[in-house]
């Protein structure tokens, strides 16, 4: 039996009274007004029978009709709560006994947070328009009146209307060929959270890679995406090796525009993917090989609460790079391993040894849950597993995160209810083994518990021998550069002392082309260098790379590096000013705060 989840602060719904099985949804995407408009019609489930109310959450959602027991029934009396900046509001429904289902017909507000609508200029191929979701964490509210908790699952059916040049794609079983009608129909059999619910529109085609995988994108990305997706089979095979088999039937990638706020988001069968992981030597495919985890870690079993978002992400991040070691082998997985260590490291600086936010269990109420969605959940969750991994072996961890995944699939999880599972299922089969793992420090302690493990990277080594050789005098051109991964050369330009003045960083240029590099990690590493020096030659690749990429992991660092420069404020604010309209609000709810606008 499902266990009593925590209540969940980001959400109004009261799950434990009346909670929703199924959604039927039936919208039309007007790009012209910016906006979806339909329904969404609920199957409910009723724990509390005496329960008289159903809440969702809602936010900005214009609301025409609330009905009892489907669209053609009877009018439901309804009130909206209070308005909350980060919440949104309570939708309350009143019930009669017999109710076991509710419709709501409503409009999305064009400056809905989750949806990203793009003019043809924004898109890779300029013809024609694209809409694409992101609802993680709690912005699947802004699109579809829903109980948006990741302890809420649901199965779901859509129709979906869009002009008839247009592919329309979803979190579930999709199409792969264009509708001259423009009409849509999807299945979700397996249940899933709102936050993974996911809606695009565009000019995408696809290309099927195996029997059960594919990448969609627009005509003139799809050739590079097959090519750099070449080993996606691969990735699925050796993920199923690990820790059991791939529930979700397909799994597709969706390459969107190059706005898209994150890396990838794991909508259950399609993959969202950035558009900077096209480096052309399938060297940044490990972002697939996290969004791929998250089908096991995630997806099958999910956190009961943001404030449980380590659950997710740290056992991705571990199982990520299992993947990688399978396929490319240890050399390769201990560089991933030493970026996210180095990252980690820059983390716990910038938010201090002793803050509650390098917890891993958070506590986020009153707050948005984007606050937790930094590295402490990833590389610091990903870090207590490789403790436990050191500590009881791999086939005994291994064999306790299949039977995880197993026992809990198509469930939510909270972090006190995994501490008991992990105590009774492991710690305690091995005597003497949570003396040496202090659990309760690395889970509700700051900072990283004595007593991990040292991580390390011999072909790191080699890079470091590199850069010693070349502040001792040998001339860039001379370096041993030419076998050198992605990796391998943001880590060369991360460990770089700082600062360099702009004739090294002329020379570095001059021997390696990196102001014109293609790939968006070596840039991202390569440009703040530039900009501490005012390397001039830089200055327009940067910013025509903050105009065009909307990634907020890369945004975030630039800004800040141009804010600490001599006029940088003002220059910052003038490129943003530019490049806001291409970004999605994910991204635009940090950097405002961060580089500000000029009032209007």
């Amino acid at each position: 039996m499902p266990h009593q989840l925590p209540a969940d602060p980001h959400s109004h719904a009261r799950p434990a009274e009346v909670s929703v099985h199924h959604l039927a949804l039936d919208l039309t995407v007007d790009f012209q007004l910016r906006q979806l408009r339909g329904s969404a019609t609920w199957q409910l489930t009723r724990p509390t029978p005496t329960a008289a109310h159903l809440l969702l959450d809602v936010r900005g959602l214009h609301l025409e009709a609330v009905l009892l027991d489907g669209p053609d029934g009877a009018p439901a009396e309804f009130e909206l709560g209070a308005d909350d900046a980060v919440l949104g509001q309570a939708l309350r429904i009143s019930l009669r006994p017999d109710t076991t289902a509710v419709c709501i017909r409503y409009r999305t507000a064009p400056d809905a947070a989750a949806l990203q609508w793009l003019s043809p200029e924004q898109t890779a191929g300029r013809r024609q328009p694209f809409l694409f979701t992101q609802s993680q964490a709690i912005l699947a509210r802004t699109w579809l009146p829903c109980q948006d908790s990741p302890g809420v699952r649901f199965t779901y059916e859509a129709r979906v209307t869009v002009p008839p040049h247009l592919l329309a794609l979803m979190s579930a079983e999709n199409p792969q060929q264009l509708d001259p009608g423009g009409r849509y129909q999807f299945h979700m059999r397996q249940p899933i959270p709102a936050y993974l619910m996911a809606l695009a529109v565009g000019d995408v085609q696809f290309r099927a890679l195996s029997a059960r995988t594919g990448v969609y994108a627009e005509p003139v990305t799809l050739p590079g995406a097959a090519r750099e997706f070449e080993d996606l089979e691969k990735m699925v095979a050796a993920a199923e090796d690990l820790y059991g088999p791939y529930r979700w039937e397909r799994y597709d990638l969706l390459v969107l525009p190059p706005s898209f706020p994150f890396g990838g988001m794991e909508n259950p069968r399609l993959t969202f993917v950035t558009p900077t992981i096209l480096a052309g030597d399938r060297s940044l495919t490990s972002l697939v090989a996290h969004e791929l985890a998250h089908s096991w870690s995630g997806n099958l079993v999910t956190n009961a609460t943001w404030n449980d978002f380590w659950l997710n992400e740290g056992f991705t991040v571990y199982f990520e790079r299992r993947i990688m070691e399978q396929l490319y082998g240890r050399p390769y997985a201990d560089m991933l391993q030493v970026l996210g260590h180095t990252s980690l490291h820059h983390t716990l600086q910038a938010l201090g040894p002793d803050s509650p936010d390098t917890h891993l269990h958070l506590n986020l109420a009153g707050r948005d849950p984007d606050d937790g969605l930094n590295d402490i959940a990833y590389e610091k969750g990903d870090y207590l597993l490789l403790t436990l991994e050191s500590l009881v072996g791999r086939p005994a961890l291994d064999t306790f995160i299949k039977e995880y995944f197993a026992r809990h699939s198509f469930q939510s999880m909270d972090t006190a209810s995994f501490v008991q599972y992990l105590r009774r299922e492991l710690l305690d089969r091995h005597p003497g083994l949570e003396q040496r793992l202090p659990l309760e420090a690395w889970i509700y302690g700051p900072g990283i518990p004595a007593g991990a493990p040292p991580v390390s990277s011999e072909r790191f080594a080699a890079v470091d021998a590199a850069g010693q050789s070349w502040q001792r005098g040998t001339p860039a051109v001379q370096l041993p550069t030419g076998s050198w991964s992605s990796h391998e050369w943001v880590h060369f330009l991360q460990h770089l002392p700082r600062p360099l003045s702009r004739e090294q960083l002329a020379e570095l240029d001059a021997a390696f082309g990196l102001t014109r590099s293609g790939n968006s990690e070596i840039l991202a590493a390569w440009f703040p260098l530039t900009i501490a020096a005012g390397y001039a030659p830089a200055d327009e690749p940067l910013h025509q790379f903050l105009r065009h990429v909307g990634r907020r992991k890369f945004l975030t660092p630039l800004y800040r590096a141009l804010l600490t420069t001599p006029g940088g404020p003002e220059r910052a604010r003038q490129v943003y000013a530019q490049a806001r309209p291409n970004y999605h609000a994910v991204t635009t709810s940090t950097l405002d705060a961060l580089v500000g606008l000029p009032p209007h």
